[in-house]
């Protein structure tokens, strides 16, 4: 009698600890660890949040709960891998009128003391 062909293989990464420094993933039958300093993403995370983590291919994790995704070789190697946002850090995002309600009614009681 002949086995079957293996199937697909259903858990591809995971988390295996947490610490206050960072996580542990299980890839590939080996341990890498994922320092909060160099993946600031996952600092505030919750557990839940971190141990949903999905690989869609080899070279790529994905989080969807912290909507994350990562190159498998930037976990090995983060110093050639700089974090780049599309924020621009100059520009305030435009304030709500609840917040500019509180402001002008501060500003008028600054006035109002003088």
């Amino acid at each position: 009698m002949r086995s079957a062909a293996p199937g697909r293989r259903t858990l591809d990464a995971e988390v295996t600890n947490i610490s206050p420094h960072g996580l542990w993933l299980l890839l590939d039958g080996q341990e890498v660890f994922v320092s909060f300093r160099d993946f600031p993403w996952f600092a505030d995370a919750t557990v839940q949040q971190l141990i949903q983590v999905r690989r869609p291919s080899p070279h790529h994790l994905y989080w969807p709960a912290l909507d994350v995704d990562l190159a498998v070789e930037s976990l090995h190697h983060p110093d050639q891998f700089p974090m780049v946002s599309r924020v621009d850090a100059t520009k305030r995002p435009p304030r709500s009128r609840a917040e500019e309600a509180a402001q002008k009614a501060q500003r008028q009681r600054a006035r109002s003391r003088t």
